[in-house]
This record gives structure tokens, C-alpha cells and sequence, in this order.
């Protein structure tokens, strides 16, 4: 019986592109990386001796854990632009690819006859994604950098921290996971308009630095001119409250946020702090802003003599938007990821499994 259309899976979304990524290490790489996890077809170009994330933070003799996550959807072959008899391999999967991405600096680019002019030339259809610290333009395009000094240069380091301490790094790679999905946006934007409006290819000139700007958007826009600029101020913000991580009496943490008009009422009305004078000290914004270190304090103290399962349980049901500080392993465990199938697996050498993050949307 021939097979109905109802039987038949439905394409991926993005099934019918080719991806071409000429990128090393983690961010470049992970837009080809999602573009796979969408359906598109992805070659991973290696240099003989391997991309350098196959060893990084990995045990002696096993490729890393992370190369499994980067390398995810991809055929890799292997390829010297720099030897005479790989160049012209490359440029013809350049002449094919619906999109193309490199972090190798302009100067190689040009060496290698593939930056954004050079291979719109051979195929003008081509997205050509470029992503490194600074961008291909500008006074700093030359200089080095990864996702960590990014942190600094974009201000995100500055307003990480205790007000009294040192500015902090994450504990993470947030500057190249971010640039990856910002780049992915870039580039399918630039199909659409190349196949929706019949135009020619784009040049994404992606920086590592500037889609972190869009987590200081906030900040920015909230900074008068002539002020002193926003500074680190622990897990507060401002003058909003409560807003922070508290400590419970089993020693168990938690993030708490619920800074509107009606939310601390019904917060105050569980601490027994809705009395008159409380309310008009804490109920309204324009009132809280002055008092929002004694509103957080009382918050500290209240959540502070109550077990966490306690507190989750009487803000949820105050509609209080509260969660436990997860740890990895509780991450893993939590039955709403689970139900949600917010992380996968997928195997990693004998009797072995990687977790990483789903696709998502």
C-alpha cells in the first residue's frame, strides 16, 4: 500500500540548506551546529590535525565532551585551505553552500581567497557568517579575543559582582553561546530575504561582544544622562525589591522576583508586614524605590526561618514567581524538564551519554 501523506514525516524547516562551517572552536561552529538542528545539511570543514575543541577539557586520549555538542548534526571532512590541493575544494563547496561560517580573522580570509566578496563572486546566493570579538570593521577588527574577554569589553563583567567586590566573570561560555544564536538569527534572516524577495546573499558581521549589548539594553535605556553609570549591586537591580537570591533554614537557596504593585501587597500580606504604615512605606513603587534595602531585608528574614519546600509552596500559591537555585544534577532531575524534554542525550563512546541542551524554540 503506498504510504499517505499523513503517514510521512514533515520535513525539518530548515531540511534543503546547506551549511558549509569553516569555523573553529564554539561559537561559529554552534550556528552551524543549530542550523543542523533544524534539518539543514551541514559539512564541517577540519583542518588534518582537528578542530582544537576535539581536546579541549577532554581526558587524555577521548575527544572532549563539548566537541560532541559542536559537532552535533554535521559530516566533517578533512581539508588545508593552506596546501595547494585544498583551496580549490574549498571554494567549491563555497560555490554550493546556502551558508557559510568562519571566525578565522580577515587576514586569513583573504589568504584563502574566502571572505564575503570572494566567495559572493562565485556564488552570490551565499550567507556568509563572520564571528569574532570585534567584527570585520572598525579600529579594534584586528585584535584577538573569544567570548570571555567580550564579557569584559561589552560591560557585562562590570555589573556582575558584589557591590563591594571585585567584577565577576560567569561561570560559563554566556559570551559565545549567546553570539551563536544571535548568529543563527542573522543568517536566517538573510535567506529569507534572499529567497523571499529573489535578492542576492549577505555578510553577517557578527561581533561576540555586541549581542551581549542586548542584555544591558535595560541598563542603557535606564541610564539618564549625566548620572553615574549603573554599577554591580550583588543579585539586586536597582531600586526593585524584592529581587534577589535568599538563603531558607535548611540552608537551601532560592531566586525570588515579584517586584509590581500587587505582588509585594500579597507578599507583605504573608509576612503579616500589610499593616497601614506598611503599606504605604512598601505597597506602591514610587514609595518602595526609597525603602527597597529594609522591603529585601524583611523578605531575607522571613524566607530565612522557613525550609525551602515551605516557601516554594506559599509563594506559588500566592502567585509569586519563585524557583530553587537548580545546580546541574537538579536541573537534570526536575520533572518539568523532563516533561518538557528541555535537555537530550545522546550517546558519547561506550557505555557513555552526553546531556545538552534541546533545540529550542
Amino acid at each position: 500500500m503506498a504510504e499517505t501523506t499523513a503517514e510521512r514525516e514533515p520535513p525539518l524547516p530548515l531540511a534543503g540548506l546547506r551549511v558549509l562551517d569553516v569555523a573553529t572552536l564554539y561559537p561559529a561552529a554552534n550556528v552551524a551546529a543549530m542550523f543542523g538542528d533544524f534539518g539543514a545539511d551541514v559539512v564541517k570543514v577540519e583542518p588534518p590535525s582537528g578542530d582544537p575543541l576535539r581536546i579541549f577539557r577532554g581526558p587524555r586520549d577521548r575527544e572532549s565532551r563539548v566537541w560532541a555538542y559542536v559537532g552535533r548534526n554535521k559530516r566533517t571532512i578533512t581539508l588545508d585551505p593552506e596546501h595547494p590541493d585544498g583551496l580549490p575544494v574549498l571554494h567549491r563547496l563555497t560555490e554550493v553552500a546556502d551558508v557559510v561560517t568562519f571566525n578565522q580573522p580577515r587576514k586569513i580570509l583573504e589568504r584563502w581567497r574566502c571572505t564575503y566578496d570572494d566567495i559572493a563572486a562565485r556564488n552570490p546566493r551565499a550567507v556568509v557568517v563572520t564571528l569574532n570579538c570585534y567584527g570585520d570593521t572598525g579600529p579594534y577588527a584586528d585584535r584577538p579575543g573569544n567570548g570571555t574577554v567580550a564579557e569584559g569589553f561589552s560591560g557585562i563583567t562590570h555589573l556582575t559582582g558584589e557591590a563591594d567586590g571585585p567584577p565577576l566573570l560567569p561561570s560559563f561560555a554566556l559570551g559565545d553561546a549567546l553570539a551563536a544564536v544571535y548568529g543563527l538569527v542573522g543568517a536566517v534572516i538573510a535567506c529569507y530575504h534572499r529567497d523571499v524577495h529573489h535578492a542576492r546573499g549577505q555578510h553577517i558581521d557578527l561581533t561576540l561582544y555586541e549581542p551581549m549589548l542586548g542584555l544591558l539594553a535595560t541598563a542603557l535605556a535606564g541610564w539618564p544622562p549625566g548620572t553615574p553609570a549603573p554599577r554591580r549591586n550583588g543579585s539586586r537591580v536597582g531600586t526593585a525589591a524584592p529581587r534577589n537570591v535568599y538563603r531558607t533554614s535548611d540552608d537551601q537557596w532560592l531566586v525570588l522576583s515579584g517586584t509590581t504593585d500587587s505582588q509585594v501587597g500579597r507578599v507583605l500580606q504573608l509576612m503579616g508586614r500589610n499593616s497601614p504604615d506598611d503599606t504605604a512605606r512598601y505597597g506602591r513603587a514610587v514609595d518602595r524605590a526609597e525603602h527597597a534595602d529594609e522591603l529585601d531585608a524583611l523578605v531575607a528574614e522571613w524566607i530565612a526561618a522557613r525550609p525551602l519546600a515551605e516557601v516554594l509552596e506559599t509563594l506559588h500559591d500566592a502567585a509569586i514567581p519563585v524557583a530553587p537555585i537548580n545546580d546541574m544534577a537538579a536541573l537534570r532531575a526536575d520533572p518539568h524538564v523532563r516533561a518538557r524534554e528541555s535537555l537530550a542525550e545522546f550517546d558519547f563512546g561506550k557505555d557513555d551519554r552526553v546531556v545538552v541542551p534541546a533545540p529550542a524554540p
